[in-house]
């Protein structure tokens, strides 16, 4: 039996949340391990983060769903999610190419600021892509059998 529209919600969400603490860490991974850059490391934040979440979401989100063809279903995911993803992207570097204005018009803690943009472009993005992720993810990677 799945749960009310509305409590699916509130569950992609908060899993959305850990998707982004997912996102973050393999962003700085991405960054200061790998030495990627800004894009490229972010491509990679969110295949990890998008992993997450689709498997958290299989397990507690869209219940009463087949669980069987796991690999389909991801890819369906990351596929019916690249809405979500191009607005989560395009909000990504929005926030990379704004905020050094903003910085620089503000001029408080540069230094810092201009260290944590990426990660505040990562929030802004999921935030952005979270509604479209849900509503293609309901209607068509966790479809009811």
């Amino acid at each position: 039996m799945s749960k009310p529209v509305s409590r699916q919600f509130a569950t992609f969400a908060l899993i959305g949340v850990g998707g982004l603490f997912v996102d973050m860490a393999s962003l700085a991974v991405a960054l200061h391990l790998f030495g990627l850059d800004p894009y490229g490391g972010r491509v990679f934040s969110y295949l990890m983060a998008a992993t997450f979440t689709w498997y958290m979401n299989r397990q507690f989100t869209f219940t009463g769903v087949s669980r069987r063809g796991a690999i389909r279903q991801w890819a369906r995911f990351l596929a019916a999610n690249a809405v979500g993803a191009v607005v989560n992207y395009g909000v990504y570097v929005l926030v990379l190419k704004v905020g050094p204005w903003v910085i620089a018009a503000i001029d408080l803690w540069p230094d810092l600021l201009t260290a944590l943009l990426p990660y505040a472009g990562v929030a802004a993005g999921s935030v952005s892509g979270l509604v479209f992720n849900f509503v293609l993810s309901k209607k068509l990677v966790f479809r009811n059998a």
